[in-house]
């Protein structure tokens, strides 16, 4: 990131910090909504986009939550209420307002690699959790996570203000993968390994999981990778073996990779990461 987008972003205001806690419906709904267009009305010539996207496209929150501020009259476009749908102006020709914040969209989208440590909540305020995201993360501009970790678990985190990335990245369908170290308490059988592999029934969620690669690393460790995010899914699938986990560690999404970094340490992606970030989730490249 060149030294001039990197000021514009400190420049830019808002909360440091937050996040879609899990994957939806919604998401896949709202699957390829999107793309730009050229708009039908005569005379205009202006690329149209959708009013959740260009909302998501800002860093203001996900699309789905974009939909829902629509919905809930919160968001104006030249000083009328939108509705559901609307298009506006991607280039920003457009005066819009969301919960009376003017919107503009981001010029350099930026994605940070964040090391979360044990013990931090995904999540912006909890008054339940002794420790929150906003609490270890802190960035110039207002970033979101790409796929929480629960509070138990450490590793890598994806921040971003780029909305349409994390729909992306979030949509299950897509079956994006994700690496994961395990330790567990009492070793896992080979044969609840060969189990897991394969996919296996889940009681509690009512459903089968997606075949995973997995690698016995040791006697009690074993590295997977999910294509999809149910929750706690690891957790859930250890106990369904008979076995408890001690420790889970996220050290890939895609093709990032938390490497040598430790817990509470974050980096900016390179401009070649976060390219290949892109086109791994079926996007097109920053410019």
């Amino acid at each position: 990131m060149s030294g001039q987008n990197y000021a514009g972003a400190q420049r830019r205001s808002g909360r440091a910090v937050t996040g879609p806690e899990t994957e939806s419906s919604d998401v896949q709904r709202n699957a390829g909504r999107g793309h730009s267009q050229k708009t039908s009305g005569p005379g205009t010539g202006h690329e149209q986009v959708r009013l959740n996207a260009y909302l998501a496209h800002s860093g203001l929150c996900s699309r789905r939550d974009a939909d829902r501020l629509i919905e809930a009259g919160r968001v104006t476009v030249n000083g009328r209420i939108a509705h559901p749908g609307e298009q506006v102006d991607a280039a920003g020709r457009d005066h819009i307002v969301a919960d009376g914040r003017v919107i503009g969209t981001s010029a350099s989208p930026i994605v940070v690699a964040f090391y979360k440590p044990v013990g931090v909540t995904c999540t912006e305020r909890d008054p339940h959790a002794d420790r929150t995201l906003a609490d270890v993360f802190q960035f110039p501009t207002r970033l979101t996570y790409a796929g929480r970790l629960d509070r138990d678990s450490e590793g890598l985190l994806l921040m971003t203000n780029d909305g349409v990335l994390i729909d992306s990245m979030m949509r299950g369908s897509a079956g994006h993968e994700k690496e994961y170290v395990v330790r567990t308490v009492r070793r896992i059988s080979d044969v609840d390994l060969e189990r897991m592999r394969r996919g296996m029934y889940l009681r509690d969620l009512d459903t089968t999981t997606r075949p995973c690669r997995i690698e016995r690393l040791g006697d009690r460790t074993f590295s997977i990778v999910l294509t999809q995010g149910l929750n706690r899914q690891i957790r859930r699938m250890v106990r369904a073996c008979g076995g408890e986990v001690k420790r889970l560690k996220r050290t890939r999404v895609l093709n990032v990779e938390l490497g040598a970094m430790k817990p509470g340490q974050q980096r900016i992606l390179t401009r070649e990461e976060t390219a290949r970030l892109y086109q791994a989730a079926g996007l097109k490249a920053p410019v």
